[in-house]
């Protein structure tokens, strides 16, 4: 089933070119028709589109039958800046509802006949229950907006407490734990210090005992091996000097 849509627009329409009255224009828009009451509190008017009326119109515009519903709701549900509303008389008591606006450059008029209502207080108070009603609906809203706006604003003003909690207490740990640090990298340096001046005194000692010892086995390692290779070549010597063998000759007859 379908379900039409609701609005209400106040007009200011200015009569006799000086003076504005205001009109309340309350739509009621299905797929392919709407209804509009029209009141200024005296006396009410009514239009209802048919189905085939607005078919026509939006033949004439080459629109869709879509297109012009969504149009006329966007002009009569809230006024637009720039667009020239009116509500003349069209004779015999009827009035005429027009609005002005803009396509491809071209400055476009819409008009709606309204005929006098056959009850208007009927009409103007069928307009003002549905004001009430919507007023009620935003108080509504707007007091459960205000109520959930001061929730979220003692859930942020708490999360904004918890933080400056954290950020503190994160700042003191970080102070104690670079403190600590601090102490132990001094302490390291100090042992470090300590250990460089000892061993800065202890190497000027060593160093000659170090170099005697080296010098030591070097020596007794050359002697023994001198000692070795005089042993070789000397008896090698014996054996190759010819003076070493008997002499060997003919024995004479």
């Amino acid at each position: 089933m379908e379900t039409p849509k609701h609005t209400c627009l106040k007009l200011e329409i200015r009569v006799d070119g000086r003076k504005t009255e205001p009109v309340f224009v309350k739509g009621t828009w299905h797929r392919t028709r709407f209804d509009l009451s029209i009141t200024d509190g005296l006396q009410a008017w009514t239009c209802h589109a048919t189905e085939e009326e607005v078919k026509e119109r939006a033949s004439n515009w080459d629109q869709t039958v879509a297109d012009y519903i969504d149009l006329a709701e966007r002009y009569l549900g809230v006024q637009q800046h720039g667009s020239v509303y009116g509500f003349a008389d069209a004779g015999n008591g009827c009035k005429r509802l027009s609005w002005t606006f803009e396509k491809e450059g071209t400055k476009l008029e819409w008009r709606w006949k309204c005929q006098p209502s056959s009850d208007s207080k009927k009409t103007t108070a069928e307009v003002l229950d549905f004001l009430m009603d919507a007023n009620i609906r935003l108080s509504e809203e707007v007091v459960w907006k205000t109520q959930s706006f001061d929730r979220l604003k003692l859930e942020a003003e708490k999360c904004l407490e918890q933080s400056e909690k954290l950020s503190s207490e994160k700042a003191e740990f970080e102070s104690e734990i670079y403190g600590k640090f601090v102490n132990v990298l001094n302490s390291k340096k100090a042992k470090l210090r300590d250990l460089r001046d000892r061993l800065s005194k202890q190497a000027p000692h060593q160093l000659p005992e170090e170099e005697e010892e080296e010098s030591t086995d070097r020596t007794e390692s050359f002697d023994e091996e001198s000692d070795e290779e005089a042993e070789k070549n000397s008896g090698a010597s014996s054996k190759d000097v010819p003076g070493s063998s008997k002499p060997r000759g003919r024995k004479r007859k």
